[in-house]
């Protein structure tokens, strides 16, 4: 165990210290590949910019305006069977599209019901098995210039879907 604290606490800076290394032995200049790799790094995040503020403003709308606790209670009415709490639908709806607005919907229903309790759980359980579908889609694919996304979005829902019924039966 001492010898992966050991390792958790060097990693980075061998890391670093491994590919200048290498970089030197390679008689590559580290300095102007860095400042490359620094600049497209840019270009992609002022590409994707607006994808992440349309995706924001989005969710931070239909959160502010009620839309997503009537919702919630709709589809938990339909749903009540399958032992899942109507609490927690806002939260799966929004967290396809915004980790960020997923975690604090999950802080209000640690606030409301606690984090030892069935629902901070469930809500726990299905944050770390889920993924923001449409925000890792829009942001990847748009950085990428990918056009033929196929069968992404059945595969997505199916894997997210499998992290729920897992949340449900590991909680």
């Amino acid at each position: 165990m001492e010898f992966i604290l050991f390792l958790s606490d060097f990693i980075v800076p061998l890391l670093v210290f491994y590919i200048v290394g290498f970089g030197i032995l390679m008689k590559k200049n580290i300095y102007d590949d860095f400042v490359k790799g620094a600049f497209d790094g840019f270009k992609t995040v002022i590409q994707i910019m607006p994808t992440l503020i349309g995706l924001m403003v989005g969710v931070g709308v239909l959160r502010a305006s009620g839309f997503l606790d009537l919702i919630g209670r709709w589809i938990g009415k339909g749903i009540g069977f399958l032992a899942f709490p109507a609490e927690l639908v806002p939260l799966t709806i929004v967290r396809m599209f915004s980790s960020s607005a997923a975690t604090g919907l999950a802080l209000d229903i640690f606030k409301q019901f606690g984090p030892d309790s069935h629902i901070g759980r469930l809500a726990s359980i299905m944050m770390s098995c889920t993924e923001t579908i449409f925000y890792t889609m829009s942001v990847y694919f748009i950085a990428a210039k990918v056009r033929k996304t196929r069968w992404t979005l059945a595969g997505a829902l199916i894997s997210t879907l499998s992290g729920i019924v897992a949340a449900v039966i590991l909680a």
